[in-house]
Order: structure tokens, then sequence, then C-alpha cells
């Protein structure tokens, strides 16, 4: 099971960080993430990172922006978000799956809900 905190309410510029924990099972997908659905849009890939390794990917808009990391000790990771944007209101997502973009994925935890205003 995927649990996600970690959302909120922030001023656009602001900052915020979500965090995921793994828990139940001995984890061992190739790599965690983060996706995103704003209201009215499909669900989009945000950020990923090899669990067994150190690469990251990131979607092209978050460039620069964000930053994912991981605590294999503790089965964790976070996604930093900062210079956030009102577009980047959305309910986050995290997941783990199959290479580095999550193009399959064996778990998805529930959303948390991060609101940015203009």
């Amino acid at each position: 099971q995927l649990q996600a905190s970690g959302g909120g309410l922030v001023q656009a510029g602001g900052s915020l960080r979500l965090s995921c924990a793994a828990s139940g099972r001995t984890f061992s997908s190739y790599a965690v993430g983060w996706f995103r659905q704003a209201p009215g849009k499909e669900r989009e890939f945000v950020a990923a990172i090899r669990w067994g390794g150190a690469s990251t990917y990131y979607a092209d808009f978050v460039k620069g922006r964000f930053t994912i990391s991981k605590d294999n000790a503790k089965n964790t990771w976070t996604l930093q978000m900062n210079t956030l944007k009102p577009e980047d209101t959305a309910v986050y997502y995290c997941a783990s799956g199959n290479g580095l973009g999550l193009t399959t994925l064996d778990a998805w935890g529930q959303g948390t809900q991060v609101t940015v205003s203009s």
C-alpha cells in the first residue's frame, strides 16, 4: 500500500513537500514517483526516481522546480515542489512501477490535493 501526504493550499511562488510511504510488503519496484490529475484533465506523469539507483526523470513542465528524492531504508519518497504555479493545482498521486517514466504501475496511492492560488 502507498500512502501519500503533504498536500495543501499555497500561494503562487510558494513551496510544498509531498511524501509517500510504502508499507505492507518488501518493496522492489523499479521506480517510484508521482502523477497528477487536474479537474477535467487526464492524469499526467510528474516525476520518478529509480528505486535501486539515483536516476531521475521529470516532466518538462516541472523541470527546475520540482525535485524527487527517496529513502530506501524507510520505503518513502518525496516530491519537493518549489515555485508553484496555479496550473500545478491538481490531485497528486504517488505510484510505483516499471520504467523510469512509470509506464506500467504496480501500486498506486490515494491522492493528496495541491491547490495553488494566484
